[in-house]
């Protein structure tokens, strides 16, 4: 029996097709499906709103120029954001390192992260997000948030994939000691 390679069909193929022929109207109603997933994806890895916005803009500038390079090989919003996410690593290593937190280098045992994950709330999530280093705040993002896995995300980031491993363990940890603390500072002001 002969298996023939099938080209995988996006859901949006009629669109995209019209967006290739330099249909405005389709870019427009393909920025429409996508734009507020691209731009949650530019958020979690830039946390700044006005540069994930430009990054998100520039992606689809970038998509729409290169459209013709989209083979139907995956889809069309996975091929999107591969776009949104190696701008936003770029804007990343064009900008000096922000303000982060000093963390100690005692690792957290399993039965402390156990407490911590069980304990943990979003909001104390997001605001951990926001406190520790930018290198960490991208692996956990795309690992946890965009779905990659650490293959994917070694190429992404141009790393080993024992690095990427590695560089997410730490995160972990280092995410986990700022929940830590601000379950702490919570508690005490509430004491």
């Amino acid at each position: 029996m002969l298996l023939t390679k099938t080209k995988y069909r996006d859901v949006h193929h009629q669109l995209i097709a019209d967006c290739k022929k330099g249909d405005q109207k389709a870019q427009l109603e393909i920025y429409k499906l996508y734009y507020k997933a691209m731009y949650n994806s530019a958020l979690r890895i830039l946390k700044n709103q006005a540069d994930a916005e430009d990054v998100m803009q520039d992606s689809f500038l970038d998509a729409f120029g290169r459209i013709h390079l989209y083979r139907e090989e995956g889809s069309f919003g996975g091929w999107l954001k591969r776009i949104v996410i190696n701008n936003a690593m770029d804007l990343i290593r064009k900008q000096k390192p922000s303000e982060e937190i000093n963390e100690s280098k005692v690792l957290l045992t399993e039965d402390q992260e156990d407490n911590i994950e069980n304990d943990c709330r979003l909001e104390d999530i997001k605001e951990a997000m926001k406190k520790i280093k930018n290198e960490y705040r991208i692996i956990l993002s795309l690992y946890l948030f965009e779905g990659y896995d650490h293959e994917e995300i070694a190429s992404i980031q141009n790393i080993s994939y024992g690095l990427s491993r590695t560089r997410y363990s730490r995160a972990r940890q280092s995410l986990l000691k700022v929940i830590q603390q601000l379950q702490t500072e919570r508690e005490m002001k509430w004491a």
